[in-house]
């Protein structure tokens, strides 16, 4: 072979490697968070919904439905993991240029990995999860030879009638807001406009979703933390106490034994929940913080909006000003958002029947949970760099979204959050601040007598 065809033979041969090695990262990644999840649902899973016979009918349809379930929630937590890792790779790649270890850390995995969470999102929130649900509610069509085959014939085809439907209503929509022939024909395109459209409207739902469960998350927070942690209490002699509890009925003893601050240590008691709800604060308000100053930019300056691009420049330039330090604290602002955002989800009147428990959800409300969770999850991206906690503009479809060029939107998302997690914030800490500093100083104790004027009534 001549010399030109040995370099191309050498360079198809290194092009074939780094992709059989990016899909055995990207199976290997996946892989272990499908088993994470499954001992997630095992945990949460009614036991009465799988009987014991293995030919059941009922229970292969759950088996079925759960695993939809499983492969959804591993989904949902790529999702929740793809922002952070993209940026700490960015960093690392900064740090260490020339490894030879981390040289399979590149854009052209980092950029597949948005590619496959985008790809899967759509397939679970467009297919898996609608076909999961109703094939477990499915009995087959009247006259058909019961069997799991007739419960499939019968969800295909409802899932079928759900699909016209859907993409009609999305076709007439989009007519609607912007009366174009070329528009138009380009919905009849199902792969390149109309799923990456329907994605769009579903995203638009989850960031709205995230704006209204964040900020009460973040004051919720506060409550949760204090239920786990041993709360301390002021001007308390809590040995004393102790004594003299003792000496009551032998029916309170194992009250005492089981106490959890008498079990815990004085580390725990004094130290633990100070600091904890000190780190609360501090990411709270850096949070806050972080958005009015991205909001403030957004008037100044263009290349503040949420934009999306082809290739992600890694290991180029840090996207934080404080370089690491910066990085690692957006990566721990998204977690906790993300977590504040579940939490004030379940906490909110309409979600919180959605609770699971554990050992005691059935098959209905984990697919209710796991579609929930997704349209969370898959939003955190476009949450996070529309409200400025990160500078990682948005990778492949995910940058597609027409609201997110929206300067008036983008611009009153930023506003209202800020709003919204500052009022919140505000209402918990002036009552938790009142009623501890009551406790604190033993008004509590105090029965004040409520004197009641009676006042001669006025005829007219």
């Amino acid at each position: 072979m001549e010399p030109a065809e040995l370099d191309g033979l050498g360079q198809r041969e290194q092009l074939f490697h780094e992709r059989v090695r990016e899909c055995l990262i990207c199976t290997l990644l996946f892989a272990s968070l499908y088993i994470f999840c499954h001992f997630i649902i095992t945990c949460f899973k009614k036991h009465t919904d799988l009987p014991a016979v293995e030919g059941d009918e009922d229970a292969a349809v759950d088996r079925i439905a759960l695993r939809m379930c499983t492969f959804t929630l591993a989904v949902s937590l790529g999702a929740v993991l793809l922002l952070p890792f993209s940026i700490l790779s960015n960093e690392v790649l900064l740090l260490f240029p020339q490894n030879y270890y981390i040289q399979w850390l590149n854009g052209s995995l980092i950029h597949g990995l948005w590619n496959l969470v985008f790809l899967f999102s759509n397939l679970s929130l467009v297919f898996l999860m609608p076909f999961a649900y109703f094939f477990t509610e499915a009995e087959g069509f009247a006259g058909s030879k019961k069997g799991v085959m007739a419960r499939v014939y019968e969800t295909v085809v409802v899932l079928v009638l759900l699909t016209l439907l859907v993409l009609g209503m999305v076709w007439v929509a989009s007519a609607i807001a912007d009366d174009d022939a070329v528009t138009r024909e380009s919905l009849y395109d199902l792969w390149e406009y109309y799923l990456p459209y329907l994605y769009s409207c579903i995203s638009l739902f989850g960031v709205l979703l995230l704006l209204v469960c964040t900020p009460v998350g973040l004051s919720r927070m506060f409550t949760v933390t204090g239920k786990l942690l041993v709360k301390p209490r002021l001007l308390e002699d809590l040995d004393e106490q102790l004594n003299c509890t003792g000496f009551e009925e032998a029916a309170l003893s194992r009250k005492i034994s089981a106490e959890l601050r008498g079990q815990a240590s004085p580390w725990q008691r004094n130290l633990g929940y100070p600091l904890a709800m000190l780190c609360l604060l501090v990411l709270t308000g850096i949070s806050v913080l972080v958005v009015c100053f991205h909001t403030l930019e957004l008037l100044l300056d263009d290349a503040a909006m949420p934009r999306g691009i082809e290739d992600a420049p890694l290991g180029q330039v840090s996207f934080s000003s404080f370089g690491s330090f910066g990085a690692a604290l957006q990566v721990i602002l998204i977690f906790y958002l993300m977590v504040s955002s579940v939490v004030g989800f379940y906490s909110s009147p309409l979600f919180v029947r959605l609770l699971p428990a554990r050992q005691d959800t059935p098959v209905t409300k984990i697919i209710g949970n796991c579609v929930s969770l997704l349209v969370l999850s898959s939003a955190l991206p476009v949450f996070s760099r529309t409200l400025g906690i990160t500078r990682f503009d948005l990778l492949g479809d995910f940058g597609r979204f027409n609201w997110l060029g929206n300067f008036y939107l983008v611009f009153l998302y930023n506003m209202l959050f800020a709003a919204l997690a500052a009022l919140c914030l505000v209402k918990k800490f002036t009552w938790a601040v009142q009623a501890e500093l009551i406790r604190a100083l033993g008004l509590h104790k105090l029965s004040l007598p409520v004197t009641r004027t009676h006042q001669p009534s006025k005829l007219c």
